[in-house]
């Protein structure tokens, strides 16, 4: 079996992250460091949990990204993946979520595999929709927002929360699934498989070698920022002195902003 594990690079959420004020997109080359989001790291913790277990399974970490994305994928590859695919394109830069389907799609195809398993929300753009749009482009059943992630040889069963029941869902192989951030706790590379993933083969693709024409040019309808307005900054409150009087001060506060 061949699993694919999209992975994508993100700005590290624990750092300062900006917008562009003219284009209205996440600033990449910013204060904030460039890290794999942490719930491909998850994603692909269930992926090598499954070939722990003795089953006979090549795994593969895909992302599409600028050349320093090659730091996400040797992360995934130091986890304990086996092969890598970095799809770079100068066209691909500012995508949006259909043309990133399309292009991850062509690429699977490519590749070859019987289960992709994804993030179902990133931490960037946390647009939640490639999962399902991968699906649909490569004609395969869905499993969304799944945790508890069962992997055999013929189906996947994951537990799908909504506000009314957990439901356990199967589909069968060939699958796309969706997992959330509370599907697995990723593993720490040690230095040993840190040295090992250097070794390891990474397939850089573009577009060219994928057959397809994509990026924001090829889109046929395009969401375009028209204004903005930076963020305030941060008023100091009110102090409240306590000269005897600092209870009614607070009361009249609290009843002035209807907080009581």
């Amino acid at each position: 079996m061949k699993i694919m594990v999209l992975a994508k690079q993100v700005p590290d959420t624990w750092q300062e992250r900006t917008l562009d004020m003219e284009t209205g997109m996440l600033v990449r080359d910013g204060a904030a460091e460039p890290v794999p989001d942490e719930i491909s790291e998850r994603v692909m913790e269930v992926a090598l949990q499954y070939k722990d277990s003795g089953a006979d399974v090549e795994i593969v970490a895909m992302t599409m990204g600028p050349e320093d994305a090659t730091k996400t994928l040797r992360k995934m590859l130091a986890m304990g993946a086996d092969a890598a695919v970095h799809v770079a394109d100068d066209a691909l830069a500012g995508s949006d979520a259909v043309q990133t389907a399309r292009v991850l799609a062509a690429a699977i195809e490519k590749e070859g595999a019987d289960l992709v398993l994804a993030g179902n929300l990133a931490t960037d753009g946390s647009t939640g929709v490639v999962p399902a749009m991968l699906a649909e482009l490569l004609d395969r059943p869905y499993l969304p927002h799944a945790e508890a992630l069962e992997i055999s040889e013929s189906e996947v069963v994951g537990t799908v929360v909504t506000e009314d029941a957990d439901l356990r869902a199967a589909v069968a192989l060939p699958a796309v699934v969706g997992l959330t951030e509370k599907t697995a706790e990723p593993r720490f590379p040690n230095f040993k498989n840190i040295m090992a993933a250097k070794k390891k083969p990474l397939t850089d693709y573009c577009l060219a070698d994928l057959g397809i024409v994509a990026g924001p040019v090829e889109a046929e309808y395009r969401s375009v920022m028209v204004s903005a307005n930076a963020r305030p900054e941060k008023q100091a409150g009110p102090k409240v002195v306590d000269d005897g009087t600092a209870a009614e001060q607070l009361a009249a506060f609290l009843a002035e902003n209807r907080l009581i």
